[in-house]
């Protein structure tokens, strides 16, 4: 039987298994999954764009920190529960592993209730605060009103698909994923175009897409032969186990929490200094970059159970082995994009849409934000690495050095002396400062980490 199909069933391959066999057969589904769901959110964009119109553009753009928030929460509890499970698998602690699952199960219900209820009774008051103008605040509310009802969906379909992948099962973690991009495909044009529901007909395809994926998600948890599954025990909240999720979760936590903030900075200083079409410039341009960030972050989805299992076993050779590989790949990956989005950035955002100066904002922006994206793919796959080992403070370290350390004294600086290419030239700035303070930590802490030391 060949390595890749014992590493999709049984956990144990993780500390056995050649890894570069298994970081290709982990990642591979990851990539897949994590690219096709930002692929389908381009083509979502697209419909929007080509079906709805310009500003439709600029609306959904303001709806980004919110998004960014919901994201928050849902990382903190589906990134954490994950680490937390290849760590306890490969401590050989099953019974663990399967409490951690029942209490993500529960605190994604709990925050994904609350956190909806809470934006939805404040709305419109938090999309003004965030850039909206009188002509794109009825396209933002009418897509996030949606959204946000179906928000428990959300956090329940990735947090759980995120431990499907950790415990052992990176195929069936793709297909679901595939699933709701492939049923959004088809659904939101049909939405969009043929029923006429505009905006919030994409919202609609968007949570009937991913109900679809979490009842595929539940399947697979409450089939007893699983290697871990729900039991009634695990239910339970225990107050040891969410410490646990909620530190490692922390990490992601505070990166998209810091992501909403730094998006409403940008919203406000691209409103200030370009108007309606310059966010929408951004949503365009933050569609295409992030779609490469995404390939990295699956990567790292497939690194991250490989380096968490064999820390836990106490197989540094091979976790060291592991990230060096996955630091290769992603340096590639990121270099690969900006060498097609500075070749091609008219192409690209005319798929969006046609008109002139929407486009002629996205060119200009997409060439300055991608400057110093082949350092990215080393600085997401280290600090996803710390948090993969469990070491959560360093890993919020790496994260916040980009996003609140360099990237908003930028954005709050530039653009006073450079305009509108100052917003655009604080994303590079802040990518180069991070990638050289990653490099001296991962310096500074390399020979303990072989020694679990740190």
């Amino acid at each position: 039987m060949s390595g890749r199909k014992h590493t999709a069933n049984n956990p144990v391959e993780l500390g056995t298994e050649s890894i570069g066999k298994l970081l290709w057969s982990y990642s591979l589904p990851a990539i897949i999954a994590t690219t096709a769901s930002s692929l389908y959110n381009i083509i979502d964009r697209i419909f929007i764009g080509q079906g709805v119109g310009a500003l439709a553009i600029s609306g959904l753009a303001i709806t980004f920190p919110i998004m960014n928030l919901a994201t928050a929460f849902g990382t903190l509890v589906g990134a954490g529960a994950s680490a937390i499970v290849s760590i306890r698998l490969g401590e050989k602690r099953r019974i663990e592993a399967i409490r951690t699952l029942g209490n993500a199960f529960v605190l994604n219900i709990i925050i994904g209730i609350a956190l909806a209820v809470l934006l939805l009774a404040f709305l419109d008051p938090i999309l003004l605060l965030f850039g909206a103008s009188n002509d794109t605040l009825p396209y933002a509310r009418d897509f996030m009103q949606i959204i946000l009802l179906g928000n428990v969906v959300t956090h329940l379909f990735f947090g759980l698909n995120s431990i499907l992948r950790a415990s052992g099962y990176p195929t069936k973690a793709m297909i679901s994923i595939l699933l709701t991009v492939g049923i959004n495909i088809i659904v939101a044009p049909l939405f969009i175009f043929v029923f006429k529901w505009g905006i919030q007909g994409a919202a609609i395809a968007t949570v009937i897409s991913q109900t679809c994926g979490l009842i595929w998600v539940l399947a697979h948890f409450f089939n007893k032969k699983s290697h871990i599954h729900f039991q009634p025990a695990g239910f339970h909240l225990r107050g040891c186990i969410i410490r646990d999720i909620f530190s490692i979760g922390m990490s992601p936590f505070l990166i998209h929490s810091c992501m909403c903030l730094i998006t409403i900075l940008i919203n406000l200083r691209l409103q200030q200094y370009g108007g309606d079409y310059a966010v929408g410039a951004y949503g365009i341009v933050n569609s295409v970059t992030t779609f490469i960030i995404m390939v990295v972050l699956g990567l790292t989805q497939g690194m991250q159970p490989i380096a968490g299992y064999n820390y836990g076993a106490n197989l540094m050779p091979r976790v060291m082995k592991v990230f060096k590989l996955s630091v290769i790949a992603g340096t590639i990956i990121t270099t690969t994009g900006f060498l097609i989005l500075m070749i091609f950035p008219q192409s690209i955002s005319l798929a969006f849409t046609n008109h002139e100066e929407l486009v002629r904002i996205s060119v200009q922006g997409m060439r300055l934000y991608v400057i110093f994206m082949p350092l990215g793919g080393f600085q997401i796959v280290t600090s996803n690495f710390y948090q993969a080992i469990g070491r959560a403070k360093t890993a919020i370290f790496l994260s916040l050095s980009r996003q609140v350390i360099f990237l908003i004294p930028f954005i709050l600086l530039l653009p006073t002396y450079f305009g509108l290419s100052g917003v655009w030239y604080a994303i590079p700035s802040a990518d180069l400062l991070s990638a050289l303070v990653t490099a001296g930590v991962l310096l500074y802490s390399y020979k303990k980490v072989m020694q679990r030391k740190i």
